[in-house]
């Protein structure tokens, strides 16, 4: 089944249209997207900090941590998974156990990132980068690490927050010799460095539209006619989750009672359908009836 979803993820991308992947930040909202009927799902580092174990996205979880999340979202939904593994966890030796734990973990791509630790979000200042070579021994070492070809390498660059856009492309052609086969450019400041950094960098590339942050919020028929193959949306269900828990909470508080926010809840019905729940019930029927 991994090796299924690594090969239709390649063959999405080889395909007409542009890529969408939601953020999946737990188990039940893979459902959604899958049930939604998109093609694809990403995990967040910033997500998986926030959501999992409320602290920012400053490179504090552990490879077992996201191997955990990445396990139960592969396991959730048939959608391929793409995730983001920060630097790798270390150095080259360490970014191989990186790529074997979560292509064991059933993940369709890998994402690895050029900052030094401490890392930031991309979209926030105070980040500093690797050199490049650095960058490309770690990227080798990845390729060298998996078993499965269709196993996706994504090199993303925060060169554009940090130095200039000229270095971001530098450097992505120079992941690209080393053995990304995705290239991911983070917090592009305008459309014009959208269209840019696509006309120089010949690959598929990533856009990343997170909210609040520094890139321009562009359509998908934007980002398509731009050249860009895969669209991330990576905390955009999870913020608006907690908006709707912090409302649903003021709603309590002030009423005294849930009433008033019926109507916006997933019913019982539609969870258990979510969770196929008949399923669990008719097979632990036929074990007990033997």
């Amino acid at each position: 089944m991994s090796d299924e979803r690594r090969a239709r993820l390649r063959q999405l991308l080889a395909g007409p249209g542009i890529l969408v992947a939601p953020g999946a930040y737990d188990a039940l909202s893979a459902r959604l997207i899958e049930q939604a009927g998109y093609s694809a799902m990403y995990l967040s580092g910033a997500s998986l900090s926030a959501n999992v174990m409320a602290l920012p996205d400053v490179g504090l979880f552990t490879l077992s941590e996201l191997v955990q999340q990445a396990t139960y979202l592969t396991r959730s939904s048939n959608l391929p998974l793409i995730v983001d593994a920060d630097t790798g966890f270390g150095e080259p030796l360490n970014v191989e156990r990186t790529v074997i734990e979560l292509e064991a973990a059933g993940v369709a791509a890998i994402q690895l990132e050029d900052q030094q630790l401490p890392k930031r979000c991309g979209h926030l200042s105070g980040k500093s980068l690797v050199e490049p070579a650095v960058f490309c021994a770690k990227l080798r070492a990845a390729a060298t690490a998996r078993i499965n070809p269709d196993l996706v390498l994504i090199g993303r660059t925060d060169a554009r927050g940090v130095t200039n856009l000229d270095d971001a492309i530098d450097r992505a052609k120079r992941y690209l010799d080393a053995g990304a086969d995705w290239i991911f450019p983070e917090a592009l400041a305008s459309k014009d460095e959208f269209a840019r950094f696509a006309h120089e960098v010949k690959a598929p590339l990533i856009a990343n539209m997170t909210e609040f942050g520094k890139s321009p919020l562009l359509t998908l028929s934007e980002l398509s006619d731009l050249g860009y193959a895969v669209v991330l949306y990576p905390v955009t269900l999870q913020r608006v989750a907690m908006k709707a828990i912090e409302a649903a909470l003021g709603v309590i508080a002030n009423e005294g009672s849930q009433e008033g926010v019926l109507d916006l809840m997933q019913t019982r019905e539609e969870l258990y359908d979510l969770l196929d729940y008949a399923v669990y019930e008719e097979r632990d029927k036929k074990i007990a009836s033997g």
